[in-house]
């Protein structure tokens, strides 16, 4: 029986974390404008539909790429680690979004497309690190 390849450094597994991420504020960034531009919808609810967006498909690239010699072989857990994740990162990404914009828009008067931009980067080390410690925490640690 082959060994599993071995995990990545702490610091490649930040840049396949931030190369989803990145990923994700496309997604994030384009529902947004979607919704606030063409659908012409609020930008709080529009913010959690396009949070929830990002948070869906960063998961499924988590899954494969970020996280994926921690879920080979742990199909059966697959349920497990999207209700985590939503719980850990959508909850952090989701409150940490919607409140950022509501200070950076109606208290600093940002445009709603910066705002976004800022409350991203913001979220981003803490959901970093619950997506390490906890949705795809090793048994190692």
């Amino acid at each position: 029986m082959l060994n599993p390849s071995p995990a990545p450094s702490i610091l490649r597994r930040w840049v396949l974390f931030c190369s989803v991420g990145a990923i994700g504020i496309i997604v994030q960034m384009s529902v947004l404008m979607l919704l606030v531009s063409g659908f012409k919808m609020h930008y709080l609810p529009a913010t959690a539909l396009a949070v929830e967006a990002a948070v869906l498909n960063n998961f499924f690239l988590h899954e494969n790429w970020t996280w994926a010699d921690r879920t080979k072989g742990s199909h059966g857990a697959f349920w497990r680690r999207l209700l985590y994740f939503h719980l850990a990162n959508g909850a952090l990404s989701l409150a940490g979004n919607i409140a950022l914009m509501r200070l950076l828009m109606e208290v600093l008067k940002w445009g709603y497309l910066p705002a976004n931009a800022l409350a991203i980067a913001s979220c981003s080390i803490l959901n970093f690190l619950a997506g390490d410690l906890v949705v795809y925490r090793s048994e190692k640690y």
